[in-house]
């Protein structure tokens, strides 16, 4: 059995994104191509009160490749939200030795977020001896023992205020 097997997922999922996300796109391109902002159109369409959530990813041993992130609020599709269709999954490009990833407004909830920092830019976790190649991170900082850390662990509350995170990037090789 592998170290971490299920971060092999999240790049295919994150490359096609959900078709809710691409309606989403498609529903909302016509709006901004008139100047109105993204953000009051999602908080304006989510059910009841919503919160930004963003993450300043840090300790990023390269500016190569692409950050993939999700977020879930499912422990049993944590950490590569894979058994979760209706989670947030983003790949964001790196441009320097940090990262800002903003998920937007997100309904108040528990929820938790994995980091897989794709160097080489395949869409999935490399892996060598069954540990991963490329950097990692988890919301709250959740320590790694013998594995990925539980969805307890990294999880955080998502209120009616913004939550700001702040996720170190760990590297094995």
């Amino acid at each position: 059995m592998q170290f971490w097997p299920i971060f092999s997922h999240l790049g295919p999922s994150v490359r096609h994104r959900s078709r809710a996300f691409a309606a989403l796109i498609h529903f909302a391109a016509p709006i901004l191509s008139v100047g109105i902002a993204a953000v009051p159109l999602l908080a304006a369409t989510a059910p009841g009160p919503v919160s930004n959530v963003g993450v300043n990813v840090t300790g990023l041993r390269s500016a190569k490749g692409q950050i993939l992130a999700c977020l879930t609020t499912q422990p049993r599709a944590f950490p590569d939200c894979a058994k979760d269709p209706a989670s947030l999954k983003l790949n964001v490009p790196v441009n320097g030795n940090s990262v800002r990833i903003d998920f937007g407004p997100i309904t108040p909830g528990r929820y938790a977020i994995s980091l897989l920092h794709d160097e080489n830019g395949n869409g999935k976790a490399d892996m060598a001896l069954f540990m991963p190649k490329e950097g990692f991170g988890f919301s709250r900082d959740a320590p790694v023992r013998f594995g990925p850390p539980s969805f307890k662990s990294a999880a955080f509350i998502v209120a009616d205020a913004a939550v700001n995170l702040t996720v170190r990037m760990r590297y094995m090789f």
